[in-house]
């Protein structure tokens, strides 16, 4: 079963929740935290919302309340109601180093072995796929990245250029791969008490990814992808066992030692 990084939000005011209303809730911001849903804009019908997940609208609407709860939407009766977007949840540094500290080495490989192999899949079939006469947007998504100023619009900005080279596969199963592997991956990538992720070395490599999609060479389109992965994973590795350096530090007695893979 797959397993988040960032693991799932203690609910809110410590009231026991159920771990498939807690699951979804999460999706769900999720989905807002990297994009997919704006601040403003409203959430498809609860009977819709409920068919995409494969659940009852009851257990919906209880996920529901659990992120109106805190506070990221809210619902609006009348006319013109429903439920919308009221603010973007983005996990808290935190958050983030509990969460590095807690996921074992082995897991973290395995993320990025998955990551690659989608990554670099999206990268060919762009490539292999994109008209000669197409003009995408990539160009345009890896300045935004470069030039986004705090750590969750570069986060946001870096995960938009990710979706749109899976946009350009024509692949629906590859992009919602990739929007989920971004979901768990940004935030960790751009916070500064983990790594020191270079928005310029990102956006080099996005400009050569960009250059093998829109010459149509899959296969290096492919290989660069991998690379940008495999560079984001020894980041991540980086930072992780730095922080597991600290807690041995303050922490003598061994009980912050890595987690057992899981």
């Amino acid at each position: 079963m797959h397993q988040s990084l960032i693991g799932d939000s203690p609910s809110a005011g410590g009231a026991s929740v159920s771990p498939q209303i807690s699951g979804i809730a999460q999706k769900i911001a999720s989905a807002i935290s990297v994009g997919m849903l704006s601040v403003g804009e409203r959430l498809p019908p609860e009977a819709d919302l409920a068919g995409q997940f494969g659940i009852a609208v009851a257990t919906l609407r209880k996920a529901l309340a659990e992120l109106r709860a805190e506070g990221i939407v809210e619902t609006r009766r009348g006319r013109n109601g429903g439920t919308f977007v009221v603010q973007s949840p983005f996990p808290s540094p935190e958050t983030l180093t509990a969460s590095l500290i807690r996921t074992s080495t082995t897991a973290l490989r395995d993320f990025f072995d998955e990551h690659a192999a989608v990554s670099g899949m999206a990268a060919y079939l762009a490539a292999e796929r994109t008209s000669p006469d197409a003009r995408t947007r990539l160009a345009e998504f890896a300045f935004l990245a470069r030039e986004a100023r705090t750590v969750r619009d570069r986060s946001l900005a870096d995960s938009r250029f990710h979706f749109e080279v899976a946009v350009l596969s024509q692949s629906q199963r590859l992009l919602t791969s990739e929007q989920r592997l971004q979901s768990e991956l940004s935030p960790f990538l751009w916070c500064g008490q983990i790594c020191r992720a270079s928005a310029q070395g990102a956006f080099t490599e996005h400009l050569d990814i960009v250059m093998a999609i829109e010459q149509r060479a899959p296969d290096r389109a492919r290989e660069l992808a991998v690379a940008h992965v495999r560079g984001n994973m020894k980041l991540i590795i980086d930072g992780k066992i730095a922080l597991n350096r600290l807690a041995a530090a303050n922490d003598p007695s061994g009980a912050n030692q890595e987690a057992s893979p899981r």
